[in-house]
Order: structure tokens, then C-alpha cells, then sequence
């Protein structure tokens, strides 16, 4: 029998605060609410205690957001998956967010260890007018520490309904996937960012965030193993390689940064959980 936690956060616009209501049962909670950026936009921070998920656990995030409201939510550090004898682990997020809100997923890299059975599912519904910047990190193994990912297997799913669909299997024994140059080319870390909206963007706005993820990766290491298209005119996405999780959150903390000053005219404010 695993364990099974349940998170629920709803947030809401009050003057000019948005306001947050958390509530949990089970191994999954609130650990901050701060406000760095002054009341109208919520960093939360997420903690799960037990470190890690085994086979039979599962996690379910739900989020809500109210009209005008702006979440940013991160973690303090990795999710884990580890080892299972036979039963799946699963994480859900489903993001339900109206007209004129803002949502901000950023959460620390999820660590696939060998031998592992996990599925991370992430749902986005989004109504004309509501936008997400949002990011998920995939490591496999820790090559590092001798301990590379050669059992199991990790189901990795990113929806946007009507929108946007990437959903992929990476099993260990998978050798063509894991090291073919048409698949991860033996890379072990793997990115996706996006920004995301329930509306049309507009050519140049689009055109806008793409040359600004794209100069970001001309510069910088992984730039031949990076690339930044529109699946869809909702949607900008980022997508790379690289064989540590370090250069890969640098390149898209800074594509974050660029994309949140030219979609919504922010500055570059950090989660202070990541300084600490």
C-alpha cells in the first residue's frame, strides 16, 4: 500500500493581493506563502517530507485560479522517483485557470532512479485569457554518483486539452531512444519550458518570445542540443538536452526571465527558496 497525498490550491484576487487557500491530506503541503514581488503575485513553495515516491504512492495537485490572480509555485529541491518492485508511482497536477490569470509551474528537477516505475501527468486547462509559464526537468539515473537509469521506466505527460499534447514512455532497456542521435543522443537530462495561453497569440508576440529563447541558447552550452518552436499558435515551447541538470535550469531561468518580461512586463525575480 502506498501513500497517497492530495494538495489543493486555490487562489484569488482581493484589491490588490492574491490570495492563497491550501488545503492538504496526506505527505504534501504548503511549506511558504511569500509575496517578493509585492500583493499581487503569490510564491508558493511545495514540500513533500517523505523525499521521494516508491511504487504505489501517488500525488495529486490541484489548482485553481480565480480572475486577476498570479501563482508562482516551486519546490525546494528534486523530486525523486525511486526504485519499485512492480507498482507505478504517479504525480498529477491538474491547473484549472480563468480569464485574466497568470500561473508560474517551476518546480526543481524530478530524478528518475533505475529501477523506478513513475508517471508525472500534468493537465493545464486554460480560458481565453489566462496564460502559463512552466517548465518540467527529467533527470535519469545519477551518472554522477555510479548510479545510471538502467531498469525501469517513466511516463512523462504535458496537456494542454485541444492545445497541445506531449506524451512519451522512456523505458531503460530502450537503448535506440536513450542513446540514438535521433532520440537523446546519450544525454540523461531532459527540459521542456513553455509559455502557454487559452487565447491566440499574436504573430509578433510569438515571434517575440521564440527569438528570445532562441538567442538565449545561441550563447550558451547546450546550444546545439536546444531549439525553441510554436506547436501551436497558443503555445512557445523550449526544449532541450544535456548531460547535467545545472547548465539546462540556468538556460531556462533565463528564457523564463525573458519570456515574463515580454508577455507580461515583469522583472526577472527568483523564488527565494532557490537562494537559500
Amino acid at each position: 500500500m502506498g501513500w497517497h497525498g492530495h494538495l489543493t490550491l486555490d487562489y484569488r484576487r482581493d484589491g490588490d493581493t492574491t490570495q492563497a487557500h491550501d488545503r492538504h491530506d496526506g505527505p504534501l503541503r504548503v511549506l511558504q506563502r511569500l509575496y517578493p514581488e509585492g500583493p499581487g503575485i503569490c510564491h508558493h513553495v511545495l514540500v513533500h517530507p517523505p523525499g521521494g515516491m516508491v511504487g504505489g504512492d501517488t500525488l495529486d495537485i490541484d489548482v485553481s485560479l480565480a480572475g486577476g490572480s498570479h501563482a508562482v509555485i516551486t519546490t525546494p529541491g528534486a523530486a525523486r522517483f525511486y526504485r519499485s518492485s512492480g507498482a507505478a508511482a504517479v504525480q498529477r497536477l491538474r491547473v484549472r485557470a480563468a480569464t485574466g490569470t497568470r500561473l508560474e509551474w517551476l518546480p526543481l528537477e524530478t530524478i528518475a532512479y533505475s529501477g523506478c516505475e513513475g508517471e508525472n501527468l500534468l493537465r493545464f486547462d486554460l480560458e481565453p485569457g489566462a496564460e502559463t509559464i512552466g517548465w518540467d526537468v527529467l533527470a535519469l539515473g545519477l551518472p554522477a554518483a555510479e548510479q545510471p537509469f538502467e531498469r525501469g521506466r517513466y511516463l512523462q505527460s504535458i496537456e494542454l486539452p485541444g492545445r497541445w499534447l506531449e506524451r512519451g514512455t522512456i523505458a531503460a532497456d530502450d537503448r535506440t531512444l536513450l542513446d540514438s542521435p535521433l532520440g537523446l543522443a546519450g544525454q540523461r537530462v531532459i527540459g521542456t519550458l513553455w509559455l502557454a495561453a487559452g487565447h491566440a497569440m499574436a504573430d509578433t508576440r510569438r515571434d517575440e518570445l521564440l527569438d528570445a529563447a532562441r538567442a538565449a541558447c545561441a550563447g550558451h552550452e547546450l546550444a546545439r542540443i536546444a531549439g525553441a518552436t510554436a506547436p501551436h499558435d497558443e503555445v512557445v515551447v523550449l526544449r532541450a538536452l544535456a548531460p547535467r541538470v545545472e547548465p539546462l535550469m540556468a538556460l531556462f531561468k533565463d528564457v523564463r526571465n525573458r519570456w515574463r518580461q515580454i508577455a507580461w512586463g515583469l522583472g526577472a525575480v527568483q523564488p527565494r527558496i532557490w537562494t537559500t
